[in-house]
């Protein structure tokens, strides 16, 4: 059978252009280091393969999530540890401005000495993230949650929003506090809360409240003792009130009522009162608290039992509890960030095991062997490098060289 030269060329060209797509498509491979470079290549281990890289994106994207929810909750985290510090700082200042033997001057000082807590207090309620957005202001992030007013007073314009990551499949996490939470609550279990109005005008003091039984029906409302004709009488802030206890008013004494016990030293007036309120209904902001202390020790005092003195000593004490509330508050929140912390670095680990797994099977399924990979490719090489050889020589050939 006899070939013709255009035949011959046409085929070599095929051989050709086909050895050259095989050696093109190892080269792929070899380079991508994948086996299945389209569906068809393999149609069920591309179409399972896809389905894992999808995997692997929204696990790379929860990953992302959980990142910069640790770095938010961590800022909160060290915030809170500084707001712990300058509370513990507030009440030793508060117990030193207890000492009797301090002259108005020097409880002057000690209020201007609070006056920096607040500010301080004031900055860390105001802190930004990386981004430049309030820490504590809820969703209200662009703007500062706390301002001073002209008074004095400070207010929260913040919401109570709580900017919420979906950080697993399954888990969306809170990576932000709302400054009302941290700065103007308290706990449930918070003390109950002792203090005296401005219209009182003898000098009884009152030394704090302690719990005798919980389990007493009244426990859980709001008080007043009533001083009159030398007696006191005990009503709650029920509607309308009821008298729970009644009788002789002793200085030095303690008065039980509701499941508690106070103690009351001092001369009361007829028509003196000491509210006893639970610690959610007697004011729960840190800044009004601090606000109304200092306000009590730039007061003029005459001296131990003036009706001043028991004043101050009586703002000290409210001020005193309020703080050992707000303390437990803000050690409660930062035990919460340092759970969800926590919690981070457990999605982390489970996001990891599962990518670690997921590329493993990715692999198994597209994966190439790289060494018979490199082999096929140098083999193939060579095969083209034959192929053209021959071409050539052929073209070469003449009639002339079979002339003898």
């Amino acid at each position: 059978m006899r070939i013709s030269t255009q035949t011959f060329y046409d085929r070599s060209l095929n051989s050709l252009q086909s050895q050259q797509t095989a050696l093109s498509r190892l080269g792929m491979q070899v380079g991508t280091q994948t086996r299945v470079m389209t569906a068809s290549d393999d149609p069920i281990a591309a179409i399972r393969a896809l389905g894992i890289g999808k995997s692997l994106s929204v696990n790379a994207q929860f990953a992302a999530s959980r990142t910069q929810a640790n770095q938010s909750l961590g800022l909160s985290d060290n915030v809170l540890g500084n707001v712990a510090s300058t509370t513990h700082k507030i009440k030793e200042l508060l117990v030193q401005a207890g000492d009797n033997a301090l002259s108005d001057v020097d409880r002057a000082a000690i209020a201007t000495q609070l006056e920096s807590q607040m500010d301080q207090l004031m900055g860390l309620a105001n802190t930004r993230d990386g981004n430049g957005q309030y820490l504590y202001a809820g969703f209200k992030s662009a703007s500062p949650p706390f301002i001073k007013q002209a008074d004095g007073s400070v207010s929260y314009v913040g919401d109570q929003g709580e900017r919420l990551m979906q950080v697993d499949a399954a888990r969306q996490m809170a990576a932000n506090d709302n400054g009302r939470s941290i700065f103007q609550s308290v706990q449930a279990n918070a003390k109950y809360i002792g203090s005296t109005p401005a219209s009182n005008t003898g000098s009884a003091m009152f030394k704090g409240t302690s719990v005798v039984n919980a389990n007493d029906p009244n426990f859980g409302k709001d008080f007043d003792i009533t001083f009159l004709a030398g007696e006191y009488k005990v009503m709650t802030k029920d509607t309308p009130p009821v008298v729970i206890a009644t009788g002789p008013y002793k200085d030095g004494g303690t008065i039980t009522f509701g499941g508690m016990q106070m103690a009351v030293t001092g001369t009361p007036v007829d028509g003196d009162v000491i509210h006893v309120t639970t610690a959610k209904n007697a004011g729960t902001d840190m800044f009004s608290a601090l606000s109304d202390v200092i306000s009590a020790l730039r007061q003029p005092a005459s001296g131990g039992g003036s009706p001043a003195f028991a004043k101050i000593n009586n703002a000290l004490s409210t001020a005193n509890v309020k703080f050992s509330n707000a303390l437990d508050n803000v050690l409660t929140v930062a035990t919460s960030v340092g759970a969800r912390m926590a919690e981070l670095d457990m999605l982390d680990e489970g996001g990891e095991d599962r990518r670690v797994s997921e590329e493993g099977s990715l692999e198994n399924l597209v994966g190439l062997d790289m060494i018979g990979a490199i082999s096929q490719l140098e083999r193939q090489k060579m095969a083209m490098q034959a192929t053209m050889l021959t071409i050539m020589k052929v073209q070469s050939l003449s009639l002339m060289d079979y002339v003898k």
